[in-house]
């Protein structure tokens, strides 16, 4: 049995004879895809461009305390302002969601909500002329949209989620600069209270500590050779001074202690130079009275003979008994010069003694040193550290305070709302081009299934070559279509309808086109300013 191959003309045949089979599915799919369109509730977007700006004055100048790349506090500032507390207020504010109060729970609806409100960046490739580093994409602004079934209601709720985003950029930012300057503050009275303590405490080690500090060392060490070259300078003075005691004791040895003979070497001298006196004058002359006293006063004193002196062997200085005292003037004399050395000499061991103890003491002082320098360094460690901390948290503070003052008077980074939130012009849904293009394909789809299902359910005849292949009979000849008049018309009334309805389906495309997808007013004056 030989197949029954189709040719073209076959296929276009089966379309002719199934025309009807494949139309009625193709308009009833895009009807109930219209129905839908027009079924759906529209819901409108409205959308503000928000630009991110730099600070005004250049960070050289003053360095912002607010860090953290821009998608990181944005996504920040996202979450605060899609708080429940806010988004109730809007809700409240414009009544919406009207009719989900009845059926959802409030969490419900701010989910739904959160939903309606799209947050995008948007970012550019920026390079850093001054590091030379590939361009890398930074956000340089944002968009902030929200969806809902009512145009001007949409539009009013852009605008108040701008805002809120600008209101809440700015209290973050004065926020964290009182915080940080706060903080800073804080930090640098802790640490001054801290280095006071340290500088009580060094005060203190040094009062106890005073002469044993390291910068004292070299001092001890001159104080120590001075101390040394004056002990040097006191022995040497005690040797001279004991060689002196040697002599004077020497010369009181060879040193008679009474005058006996030297007062009889003058009584005999008086005597002769009186002999001459009387020779020349009377007795009443006052040489001569004079000569006759002082011999009756050394004869009266020559009467009393002196008891012998006695001197303690080995004894530093004589002693004698209070009736045996030495009248030679000569021995007094050295015997005083004697004490007098003597006295000396005490004094100079004294001044010895002293200088040892404070050479001793000087001694003490370096042998302590090291100890002391070691603690007395950790303590001076402590404080420069601490200093350097302090020095470093006045400067942040100040810092802080600058940066804190820029954020005060809005001139740190701010956003600027670059294209307002609009009135929507046109329902972003439903997409009433897809919604039909949906409709327009399934019943094309349903279509050719049906036409397909009936052809090869339809066991008819309808050329030669089947009849040919069933039968395997020759075919002997072939009567042709008989068209009558009535046929004719009939034909006629069909093509006005089929040009009626084409007629209908444009209008209604072209409505559908000007309501759902773009007005006809405006799409014919673009392709006039385009193309005249």
């Amino acid at each position: 049995m030989e197949e029954n191959v189709k040719t073209i003309h076959d296929y276009i045949d089966i379309l002719k004879r199934r025309k009807w089979t494949l139309i009625i599915p193709v308009c009833i799919g895009f009807f109930i895809a219209f129905i839908v369109a027009l079924i759906l509730t529209p819901i409108y977007r409205s959308t503000a461009t928000i630009l991110i700006e730099e600070q005004e004055i250049p960070v050289d100048f003053v360095r912002t305390t607010i860090t953290g790349f821009a998608e990181q506090r944005l996504q920040q500032l996202n979450q605060r302002v899609m708080s429940s507390p806010k988004l109730l207020e809007i809700i409240n504010r414009f009544n919406l969601y009207v009719d989900l109060k009845k059926k959802l729970t409030m969490e419900e609806i701010l989910d739904i909500m959160r939903k309606d409100i799209k947050f995008a960046t948007i970012s550019a490739d920026i390079a850093d002329p001054v590091r030379s580093i590939a361009p890398v994409p930074i956000t340089i602004a944002f968009t902030l949209s929200y969806e809902g079934k009512e145009r001007q209601t949409v539009q009013q709720v852009a605008n108040v989620l701008s805002s809120l985003f600008l209101e809440e950029n700015l209290k973050i930012r004065e926020e964290r600069a009182l915080e940080a300057s706060k903080f800073l503050g804080e930090e640098t009275t802790a640490i001054q209270k801290k280095l006071a303590e340290i500088d009580a405490k060094i005060a203190r080690y040094k009062e106890k500590y005073v002469n044993e500090l390291p910068e004292l060392l070299q001092i001890n060490v001159q104080n120590i050779d001075r101390t040394e070259r004056d002990m040097d300078i006191l022995k040497k003075q005690l040797t001279t001074l004991k060689e002196k005691e040697g002599y004077y004791r020497a010369q009181l040895v060879s040193i008679p202690t009474d005058a006996d003979n030297q007062d009889r070497t003058l009584l005999k001298e008086l005597k002769a130079k009186l002999v001459q006196l009387e020779s020349k004058y009377s007795d009443k002359h006052p040489d001569v009275k004079k000569i006759k006293t002082e011999i009756a006063e050394l004869e009266k004193r020559l009467k009393v003979t002196p008891s012998t002196t006695g001197m303690i062997p080995g004894s530093a200085k004589p002693t004698f008994s209070p009736l045996d005292q030495p009248d030679n003037p000569a021995y007094v004399h050295l015997a005083s010069q004697l004490v007098s050395v003597q006295g000396e000499m005490e004094t100079v061991r004294q001044q010895i003694e002293e200088m040892e103890k404070k050479r001793d003491v000087y001694y003490r002082r370096i042998e302590a040193s090291p100890r002391v320098e070691e603690s007395y360094k950790m303590l001076v460690a402590e404080r420069n550290n601490t200093q350097l901390k302090v020095d470093d948290l006045m400067k942040k503070t100040i810092e802080a305070k600058v940066a804190q003052g820029l954020e005060r008077e809005k001139m740190g980074e701010r956003f600027t709302i670059i294209d307002p939130a609009r009135l929507p012009e046109k329902p972003v849904k439903p997409n009433v081009p897809a919604i039909l293009l949906i409709g327009l394909f399934f019943g094309i789809a349903v279509g050719i299934c049906a036409t397909a299902l009936k052809e090869f359910s339809d066991q008819s005849v309808r050329n030669p070559n089947t009849l040919l292949i069933v039968t395997h009979l020759p075919v002997l000849a072939t009567v042709p279509e008989i068209i009558t008049e009535k046929d004719i018309l009939a034909h006629k009334i069909t093509q006005k309808r089929l040009i009626i309805a084409v007629g209908v389906i444009c209008l209604i495309c072209l409505i559908l086109f000007h309501y759902f997808v773009r007005n006809l007013d405006i799409l014919w004056a673009q392709i006039t300013r385009k193309f005249l």
